[in-house]
């Protein structure tokens, strides 16, 4: 037998155990790397809502664009009045770059406001809140009045003889879905009765198309919105128009007792030339990969009905103040933040279409792209588009969130105006407000800056802030790095 001595027995437990050890000694290295790393972030986070919520600009932008501006219809004069302004703003704030990018726009215009009423008997009528829809021709001078055809939708109409529908007004009736949490799920569910409607009713001699307006509650309000005649020629499209929900529930009720009841309207609505108009955009160049650009943004065009608040002014101012948080907060960024307000979202959507094309000539490359459009109400947290492996990185940092009860962290939809820029390795997000309320104001003329709560508008502009500092940040894992992490 062999003997060893006290230092050789430990040189012999330390040679046998050494794998071991180590092992040890990284996991809790990393460990407390992971805790600094953390706690970094926490007190980076916590330093953006402070900021926001004490020195916001973002409230006091949505008032002047809101209040001094208004209505920014594309290819109107207030349009090009929001495109000085907030190009003006995010000069002052002392970007590395500000510069205006051209897109041609449609113009289309209300004319002087419309007119209607439901007609029960000669010479006895009801007057109705009724708009235009975005896009619509005119009614003949005099106006146009016919019996009405009541259907819930589409479908219910393709399914209909000619004979029931020509010379009459097509009444589509179909309402939100009211049990949907997701109020943009009942909204996805019954809109395409107002884009579509009017052109597929022309095809069976239909005379006009009104449409029940996109809310979820009873009011008196019409909702304007964008509709299309498809390839429809221009001298067989017929006009289309929004009435409100009461008028739509007043209409359906009175059709039951006398299915030969007319409806009058009058609108004097005419699509113009197109025009030209401009993105605005202004970046922070990154100090480390300025090749790698991240975009946050919103749509700077509005209906004409109120004065576009919610949306998307709301959306714009965000992401104006999302550069401004991060310089005022002591982030120099890794990479190109870079905000964009596009143009024509609403009736066209050719301001991201026009993004996207510059930015695939250039060679641009793009990792993550933050929409703001779905108004100015309390964050609930995100939606994303893109591959598993980096959705799959953003979901870590969730906990970094619930302080602040940021809790919605759901792989779905963005925004339509980065959805062209849409490629294999990019990722999309959508900030997700609280949504109940949104489609009682959206495209109505209760779109207006006194719907905004200041508060909750700053917390929408933190929010975004926090996510597009973390992204900065970290970046994005590649597939093999992400593979070797999971294993």
């Amino acid at each position: 037998m062999i003997f060893l001595s006290r230092t050789e027995r430990f040189k012999s437990y330390i040679y046998k155990n050494l794998k071991t050890m180590n092992l040890k000694l990284i996991t809790l290295f990393l460990g407390i790397g992971c805790s600094v790393f953390a706690q970094n972030d926490s007190e980076q986070l916590r330093k953006i809502y402070k900021a926001s919520l004490t020195n916001g600009q973002s409230y006091h932008w949505l008032d002047y664009l809101s209040n001094e501006i208004g209505g920014r219809l594309s290819g109107s004069l207030n349009a090009e009045l929001a495109v000085e302004y907030t190009k003006a703003e995010l000069e002052k704030l002392g970007l590395d770059r500000v510069w205006l990018q051209p897109v041609m726009v449609p113009k289309w215009v209300r004319g002087n406001p419309e007119f209607a009423y439901i007609e029960t008997a000669p010479g006895k009528t009801i007057p109705v809140n009724l708009c235009a829809l975005g896009g619509s021709v005119a009614t003949p001078l005099q106006g146009l009045k016919a019996e009405v055809v009541e259907v819930m939708g589409i479908d219910e109409l393709k399914a209909m003889p000619r004979s029931k529908i020509e010379g009459k007004i097509v009444f589509f009736n179909r309402p939100m879905q009211p049990d949907l949490i997701q109020t943009f799920e009942a909204y996805g569910g019954c809109v395409d009765q107002r884009y579509n409607g009017a052109k597929e009713a022309g095809k069976l001699g239909a005379l006009g198309a009104i449409v029940r307006s996109m809310n979820l509650r009873l009011d008196d309000l019409p909702h304007t919105g964008a509709m299309s005649y498809g390839d429809t020629p221009v001298r067989d499209r017929i006009p289309s128009a929004a009435i409100s929900t009461n008028d739509a529930e007043r209409l359906s009720g009175l059709l039951k007792i006398d299915p030969t009841i007319k409806f009058y309207f009058k609108q004097n609505c005419r699509q113009l030339k197109d025009v030209m108009s401009y993105n605005v955009i202004g970046e922070i160049t990154g100090s480390q990969f300025p090749n790698e650009i991240i975009v946050v943004g919103g749509h700077l065009d509005s209906w004409d009905l109120g004065d576009g608040s919610h949306d998307d002014g709301a959306g714009c101012v965000q992401s104006m103040d999302v550069l401004r948080l991060l310089t005022e907060t002591g982030i120099q960024p890794k990479r190109t933040i870079r905000v964009v307000l596009f143009m024509n979202e609403e009736n066209g959507l050719r301001g991201g279409r026009k993004y996207a094309e510059v930015a695939k000539r250039k060679g641009e490359k793009h990792i993550f792209a933050l929409e703001s459009d779905s108004g100015g109400f309390t964050p609930r947290g995100f939606s994303f588009d893109g591959p598993d492996y980096k959705i799959n990185q953003i979901l870590k940092w969730k906990p970094l969130f619930e302080p602040y009860l940021i809790h919605y962290f759901k792989q779905g939809g963005s925004g339509a105006d980065i959805g062209p820029l849409k490629d294999s390795e990019m990722v999309l997000s959508g900030l997700r407000p609280d949504s109940q309320r949104y489609f009682d104001h959206h495209h109505a003329a209760n779109d207006t800056f006194d719907a905004v709560n200041k508060r909750e508008l700053e917390l929408g502009a933190a929010t975004m802030t926090a996510l597009v500092y973390l992204v900065d940040k970290y970046g994005f894992n590649s597939i093999e790095n992400a593979d070797k992490l999971k294993n």
